[in-house]
């Protein structure tokens, strides 16, 4: 049988051979070009207003099943001491697509000169559809020639399902050099199951992530890391029992930004990500290519990641808070 359909049956098998489905959140490689999926306490951080739209194509050659987008909007609300943003995200995965849309507050707080925190609540709503027609069973396969008849499998009655979603996060940052941020997505777990009588709650998505950016000389005038620096990172993601550890560096020397990152599940390598990105100040797009290191191997096509950040006019032009730093990508 051909290695893709077989890849999908196996596949449809295995998510409806059980009574519910365990989801799992999309995972992006351009963290900081996505920042308020990354951790909502980023929402406003630069304090003008921003837009940022990120598409991500992973496994490509498997017939474009695993495609995700994501568009968000924030800025800095003076009256308010924060940051307000909206962000949503639509994935498919194979059969299963899922859509959230949630808005977010960040307050932001000034401990001392050098250090200051973002402390955010995010509320929304999140959907998981299920496409049945796109499904195959162990018993629609005829041994042998592989041909697809009618199944016994019985169709659930609800095929989109929904609830209320609750995240949170917090961010420090210290001597605009040095940040930390830890997150947890889902907190309230909403549940997604498709069958009456069997409940699936959505696993809660811890986020710890950390890093800094060191000059290599004088700033020049301009946004966040318009300057020649190195950015060390760290960002590990932990959702039921799944967990990555991703570290790597981005190399800024204006107008463009490369970055060669680590992707790693513990068990095994996962990817080695390669970054390129070009900033202006009115705008930046980057794209990355995640090699696969896994036993998945890289006949899958491996994962396009795009995105693109848009910068607007402030409405003011001095504000109380200073934004904490962090990498462009």
């Amino acid at each position: 049988m051909h290695t893709k359909a077989a890849a999908i049956l196996l596949l449809g098998s295995f998510l409806c051979a059980v009574t519910h489905v365990s989801a799992q959140d999309a995972a992006f490689s351009q963290f900081y070009a996505n920042p308020v999926y990354l951790n909502p306490a980023l929402a406003g951080n630069i304090i003008c207003p921003r837009v940022a739209l990120n598409y991500r194509n992973q496994y490509p050659s498997l017939g474009g099943s695993y495609v995700t987008y994501n568009a968000a909007a924030d800025m800095y609300v003076d009256a308010l001491s924060g940051g307000m943003a909206l962000i949503a995200t639509s994935d498919m995965t194979g059969p299963l697509a899922s859509f959230s849309a949630n808005a977010v507050y960040s307050y932001h707080l000034k401990i001392t000169e050098k250090l200051r925190m973002n402390a955010a609540l995010q509320a929304g709503y999140y959907q998981y559809r299920l496409n049945w027609e796109e499904l195959v069973f162990e018993d629609m396969i005829v041994p042998g020639t592989g041909e697809i008849v009618s199944g016994y499998e019985q169709q659930p009655a609800e095929l989109n399902v929904g609830d209320v979603d609750f995240s949170t996060g917090m961010v420090l940052g210290y001597d605009e050099r040095f940040y930390l941020g830890i997150a947890a997505h889902h907190i309230t777990n909403p549940d997604l199951g498709f069958y009456q009588g069997n409940i699936s709650r959505l696993a809660t998505r811890f986020t710890i992530h950390a890093g800094g950016i060191f000059n290599l000389k004088q700033e020049l005038a301009g946004r966040e890391n318009d300057n020649f620096s190195l950015s060390p990172n760290l960002v590990y993601m932990q959702q039921g029992e799944f967990h990555q550890l991703n570290t790597g560096l981005n190399f800024n020397f204006y107008p463009f930004v490369t970055g060669l990152w680590l992707r790693h599940n513990f068990e095994n390598p996962d990817a080695l990500i390669v970054l390129l990105g070009f900033q202006q100040p009115q705008f930046k797009i980057g794209y990355s290519f995640d090699f696969t290191l896994s036993q998945m191997g890289m006949p899958a096509g491996g994962s396009h990641e795009v995105s693109f950040v848009w910068y607007l006019p402030c409405l003011k032009k001095e504000f109380k808070y200073k934004a904490i730093n962090c990498p462009s990508f």
